[in-house]
């Protein structure tokens, strides 16, 4: 469950952009990525690289269209926020934190966190994280700039991505304790 509320944000902005201005779904997701940080923080918990990263990534769309009065359309500004979510789990990546981690230690024993072969599963589900959201930014992309391309392309390729790393993320785990 942890991981699925880390991608509330984006869900509110999924949601929302298709029924109101693209800059209030921003603010609402940068609302949305507050009161996860701030959860957290009650809790008592360090912050999580999604979370944050969330955070700052739709606060800083919401700003860049409040002073830029910049009116995006929905396949341009889904671009932006997919790719900015990539870029976030490969972040991630690089600076050899995986944002999965975060979410599993909180599920499994301590004694398992410095496991070589769970931070090794955690790599690989982010890598599988971060090869669903190329695809939903490719098509993304090719919804902006492929002129007739159905619509039921892009559910199809964001449901297949999203489902697929969900999927993996639940079942990987399972055939490595196996």
């Amino acid at each position: 469950m942890g991981v699925l509320l880390g991608f509330a944000p984006f869900i509110v902005f999924a949601l929302l952009s298709r029924f109101i201005p693209a800059n209030t779904s921003l603010w609402a997701a940068a609302a949305v990525s507050a009161a996860l940080v701030l959860r957290e923080k009650l809790r008592g918990r360090s912050m999580k690289i999604l979370e944050a990263g969330t955070f700052v990534l739709f606060a800083l769309l919401g700003l860049y269209t409040h002073f830029t009065h910049g009116a995006w359309d929905i396949p341009t500004v889904r671009s932006v926020v997919d790719g900015g979510l990539f870029l976030i789990i490969l972040l991630s990546l690089l600076v050899r934190r995986p944002f999965t981690l975060q979410y599993a230690r909180e599920q499994v024993p301590a004694a398992a966190h410095s496991s070589p072969t769970f931070v090794r599963t955690n790599y690989i589900i982010t890598t599988v994280w971060a090869l669903g959201m190329a695809i939903i930014v490719i098509s993304d992309l090719a919804m902006h700039f492929v002129a007739g391309l159905p619509v039921q392309v892009d559910i199809v390729a964001i449901v297949g991505a999203l489902g697929g790393a969900f999927w993996f993320t639940k079942w990987y785990p399972k055939q490595i304790r196996k």
